[in-house]
């Protein structure tokens, strides 16, 4: 037959006082008050783990901050989860560690661990010039901002003196780096949506110029004129080879 415990009164838990050794007062359903020798009281939560049925302990917080009340509402949440195959411990312990990781992931924090990833993918020149951009553009103003509470008009504001000065390829590089940032925050966890998705909208795009080319009927005068010109024999060759293969400098990896 199972005991019946009588709930605790206000008045109970008020006047209940330390003893030689620590000791418990039951509220029912796994609710009850640790009394510690110094006087200190202790609001806990026993129940049986869902995956392995062990017995356990969950603190709820310290008499009188956490009352009677909000003691017992506290384990009836706990309650609930274990209804649902939760252990309250591990929800409660996850929990804190996410907010603990809203906390502290700053833009600057997130930006070095997502160019840890960038820069195994990209040239290490590249994975330079994309530091030093962000580092002279962004980092100053945005760095120290919890990555999750930076808005689009913050962004925006940051980013529209360097559209004033004409340099929209860089504002338009910065605005694609925003994005995949917030993009690696989003797939890590640290930040359940992108809110800077559409900032490059509030800036022109860069006017794309092509390089001048030659006409065919232009092609003998070029030959002729490198043929002449005053250059060293490999860097004539170079010239020629690439009019042949139509490769890029970099291809040919020729130093002159």
């Amino acid at each position: 037959m199972a005991i019946k415990i009588n709930p605790l009164t206000a008045t109970q838990v008020l006047k209940a006082k330390p003893k030689d050794k620590e000791y418990n007062l039951g509220d029912g359903d796994g609710l009850s008050l640790k009394v510690m020798p110094i006087g200190t009281k202790l609001w806990r939560f026993a129940y049986y783990r869902p995956v392995s049925n062990k017995r356990a302990n969950l603190a709820l917080g310290k008499y009188p901050d956490l009352s009677l009340a909000k003691a017992r509402t506290k384990a009836l949440e706990a309650r609930h989860l274990l209804a649902d195959g939760i252990d309250p411990k591990v929800h409660r312990d996850q929990t804190l560690s996410a907010q603990q990781a809203i906390l502290t992931n700053t833009l600057q924090v997130v930006f070095d661990d997502w160019l840890a990833v960038k820069q195994t993918s990209i040239k290490a020149l590249t994975a330079k010039k994309l530091k030093q951009r962000i580092d002279k553009y962004l980092l100053p103003e945005l760095g120290k901002l919890l990555i999750g509470e930076i808005t689009a008009p913050q962004a925006i504001k940051v980013l529209k003196p360097i559209a004033n000065q004409g340099k929209f390829e860089t504002v338009g590089r910065l605005c694609r780096n925003l994005n995949e940032i917030m993009t690696f925050a989003v797939n890590t966890g640290v930040i359940e949506h992108n809110k800077l998705a559409g900032i490059g909208k509030a800036f022109e795009t860069a006017k794309v110029t092509n390089q001048p080319s030659l006409k065919p009927e232009e092609l003998p005068e070029l030959m002729r004129a490198i043929s002449f010109a005053s250059i060293k024999y490999t860097t004539r060759c170079l010239l020629e080879w690439q009019l042949h293969t139509m490769t890029r400098p970099s291809v040919l990896n020729c130093k002159f």
